[in-house]
């Protein structure tokens, strides 16, 4: 069931370049394009996760402009697009919250540039979405990646975008607006 689709965007625990578990910044650029292809694309709720107290009140404070204050009252479009995004604490949180809304928890599916066992194509997973009754939630690493336990706890991963060259690198951005596209776009 499509309308029971949400997102997060996982700033921590990712891999940084090195391969440690880090948490990586909030950046405005993820917090607005994300919440416009969100909101566009019909999603119930996109969740900017971070532990990390500072990024926590700056993305508090950049979705209360938009939110409640003079943006939103400036920019209708834009306080539409914000009126579903949320800053939890973590995944767990996250699943939690909507366990709350919906009654049960939610499937995780994660995104990646590798390839695993049970990944899974667009076209069944967009499937599954269209047919079942189903919770879900798609969850995006920043960095380089979401942690191998986060991975291997998900219901299913969703197979690698593939462009036509070898270079596979594409910002978090272009990534949620493609799967999107992918998954809930028109059929």
């Amino acid at each position: 069931m499509r309308g029971k689709v949400y997102l997060g965007l996982v700033h921590y625990p990712v891999y940084n370049k090195g391969g440690e578990t880090v948490a990586t910044s909030v950046t405005n650029f993820d917090i607005h394009d994300i919440s416009r292809t969100c909101k566009t694309y019909d999603v119930k709720g996109y969740h900017i996760i971070t532990p990390v107290d500072a990024q926590i009140e700056l993305t508090k404070r950049i979705l209360g402009y938009w939110q409640d204050g003079f943006g939103g009252q400036y920019n209708k479009d834009r306080e539409e697009a914000f009126s579903t995004t949320y800053v939890t604490e973590s995944i767990e949180e996250t699943v939690k919250g909507i366990e709350e809304i919906e009654g049960k928890k939610p499937l995780i599916i994660t995104t990646s540039a590798k390839t695993y066992p049970n990944s899974i194509s667009y076209s069944k997973l967009s499937e599954k979405i269209f047919d079942d009754d189903e919770v879900y939630l798609l969850l995006f690493g920043t960095g380089w990646g979401l942690i191998d336990e986060v991975m291997s706890s998900s219901t299913y991963i969703l197979e690698p975008i593939r462009g036509s060259a070898r270079y596979n690198h594409l910002s978090v951005r272009s990534a949620v607006a493609i799967i999107l596209d992918r998954l809930l776009g028109e059929n």
